[in-house]
């Protein structure tokens, strides 16, 4: 009988879920997936195509057992309830059916495709954009002020590291904001899903 109510409790509770896409399995990704998956709250799906290097060790939740695996699929080895697609966002039909979408990827194009899904109540899809470079980290949401969006989306082409432009790659030299803005999303998240106010934007240099 205690075995069954248990039961009962676990499927009720995996039913209540809060299904979650995150785009991006690096620096901030993959500290993000391990802030939340432990709270057994939220159905998580990443995306990532990139694959594990050694320099990666220093500040993204990987070991060296994981250098040249795909990130996505490395990610579900250490958190097995999450989905893994070992593949790149292109388009707007991948971010469908997530009670929330979350940018970790350091890339226009994907800022690009996720902030076209509109913003404040014209949003059809509900997105946080998380950023770090260096010292500095953003974050940005999908109740962002529509006027202002084509100032943040500006800037190089292709993907970029959360490190530093100029980092050297040793681990005297590993900036932490990734962490930070980690943490920072994951509060969001849980202010967002609770049904408490949260910010439009936010910025952090230390």
């Amino acid at each position: 009988m205690i075995l069954l109510t248990v039961l009962k409790g676990v499927i009720k509770m995996n039913m209540n879920k809060r299904k979650i896409l995150i785009i991006g399995a690096g620096g901030i990704g993959s500290m993000l997936i391990h802030n939340l998956d432990r709270l057994g709250l939220y159905d998580i799906t990443v995306y990532d195509d990139d694959k594990v290097e050694y320099k990666n060790i220093f500040y993204q939740h990987y070991e060296s057992a994981h250098i040249g695996l795909n990130k996505a699929k490395a990610i579900k080895k250490q958190f097995t309830d999450v989905k893994a697609e070992p593949y790149l966002v292109l388009v707007p039909k991948q971010l469908k059916g997530y009670d929330l979408v979350i940018c970790c990827a350091d890339n226009l194009d994907v800022r690009r495709l996720l902030y076209r899904q509109g913003t404040g109540d014209n949003a059809t899809v509900k997105w946080l954009d998380l950023r770090a470079q260096g010292r500095n980290a953003v974050l940005i949401s999908y109740l962002f002020p529509p006027e202002l969006v084509d100032t943040v989306l500006k800037g190089e082409e292709g993907s970029f590291s959360c490190q530093a432009q100029d980092w050297d790659g040793s681990p005297q030299q590993v900036d932490m904001m990734n962490n930070v803005i980690a943490a920072m999303g994951g509060q969001w998240i849980q202010k967002w899903f609770n049904g408490q106010e949260t910010e439009a934007s936010m910025v952090i240099s230390i």
